[in-house]
């Protein structure tokens, strides 16, 4: 049987901790942040987990990380 592919645009968005959780960046913080607050842009800084439901699809995308 022949090697999957991974998915490239996934393997650059998402990372994989020890145990095995998707991290993720947070969405709505590229353009447009002059109407967000001050506190709202901060917190989109940091990273977040993908969900379950969303982790396992990731882990097809991208099978050998």
């Amino acid at each position: 049987m022949p090697k999957q592919k991974t998915h490239r645009a996934s393997a650059k968005r998402f990372s994989f901790t020890k145990t095995g959780k998707v991290k993720r960046a947070c969405a709505y913080k590229s353009h447009i942040l002059t109407k967000k607050t001050t506190k709202r842009t901060r917190k989109l800084r940091k990273g977040a987990y993908a969900t379950d439901t969303e982790a396992k699809m990731i882990r097809k995308l991208v099978p050998y990380k």
